[in-house]
């Protein structure tokens, strides 16, 4: 048996928990910034950095207290260091380093999206690697080809904006507030996503990237059109519209990959894969293939995927040491 604390603080989560033997987590706890961040309508990387540092060491002993065990229990220490915010990534990371060497026992870097994709290995003790993800949240859009538990490709990307932050803009537009992925999701439910006909991008070739800088665009010059004309904009039907276009083309790219590749197991991960529209698009059109989704608190930021990633790594041999850094961009094959 290893029990794993692993601690996340790459955007504006504070979380850390205690995962056992990689899928059997004992706690995760989170804290939540959103509530200071709303009023800046986005996430502050200053302030971001100092909400980490007056509660990453609460979470920590939250964790412990949850999993009913003591420090010395532990046998590993996880933390992400990457990609991030630089600061925010920092407190986690230092705070990781300094539980490593107290207590005298491995620590193990973990890549955040890599963790995201782990997500799914909690909820489903059946999936094994290899499977394809689709990995989409507020700072990620990529379609991952996992090879095995330590062995990923990266098969497609965002070109510009991420899905989450696609969504977080035009919500912002429209008037609803942050985090806009929840709220895009719940208005479009009222509305005609057939109403305007938003376009999708796509590459010339076989490429599998996105473009969601685009669409976003599109929906706001709309908006606007529609003010400037003295009319009153249907925001229910530009949020079910725009989000139609926007899963549609994530799965028209995740299904891609999976014949590609050979694949009849896919899976969602991040926080953009809590859409609902997004689940009934690949529900949809799934054609006999195994389709995976986490648990909605493990789409969002949270330690327990990084646990799971991080036992993963161990049994790898991939551990870190004290010269261990914060690094607020590095691809998931790590270069």
């Amino acid at each position: 048996m290893s029990l794993i604390l692993a601690i996340e603080s790459s955007c504006d989560e504070t979380a850390a928990a205690v995962v056992k033997d990689g899928r059997t987590v004992l706690s995760n706890v989170i804290s939540s910034q959103i509530e200071t961040h709303k009023k800046f309508g986005g996430v502050v990387p200053e302030v971001a950095s100092r909400k980490h540092l007056e509660a990453v060491n609460c979470v920590i002993d939250s964790a412990i207290s949850d999993a009913g065990i003591t420090l010395a229990d532990l046998d590993y220490i996880a933390v992400t260091y990457a990609p991030g915010l630089v600061g925010a990534l920092l407190v986690g990371v230092s705070a990781a380093k300094a539980l490593s060497l107290a207590l005298g026992i491995p620590l193990i870097g973990v890549h955040h999206i890599r963790g995201h994709i782990c997500a799914n290995f909690i909820d489903h003790a059946d999936l094994t690697p290899p499977f394809v993800c689709l990995v989409a949240s507020g700072g990620h859009s990529h379609i991952v080809y996992v090879a095995d538990y330590t062995e990923f490709e990266v098969l497609g990307q965002t070109r510009d904006d991420a899905a989450g932050e696609a969504f977080d803009k035009v919500a912002r537009v429209l008037g609803l507030g942050y985090p806009g992925g929840p709220k895009i999701d719940a208005l479009a439910k009222e509305g005609n996503e057939l109403a305007i006909p938003f376009k999708k991008v796509r590459f010339p070739g076989d490429s599998l990237d996105f473009s969601f800088s685009g669409i976003k665009t599109a929906v706001i010059n709309y908006y606007h059109n529609i003010e400037q004309k003295g009319e009153v904009p249907n925001k229910a039907d530009i949020a079910a519209s725009f989000q139609k276009s926007v899963c549609e083309v994530m799965v028209d790219h995740l299904l891609e990959a999976a014949k590609l590749k050979g694949c009849h197991k896919v899976a969602l991960a991040g926080g953009v894969a809590c859409n609902s529209r997004l689940r009934a698009e690949l529900d949809a059109r799934s054609d006999g293939l195994m389709i995976y989704y986490p648990s909605p608190i493990l789409c969002t930021d949270n330690a327990a995927m990084i646990g799971c990633c991080a036992y993963y790594e161990a049994l790898a041999s991939n551990f870190a040491d004290m010269s261990l850094n914060a690094i607020p961009y590095l691809g998931i094959d790590l270069k």
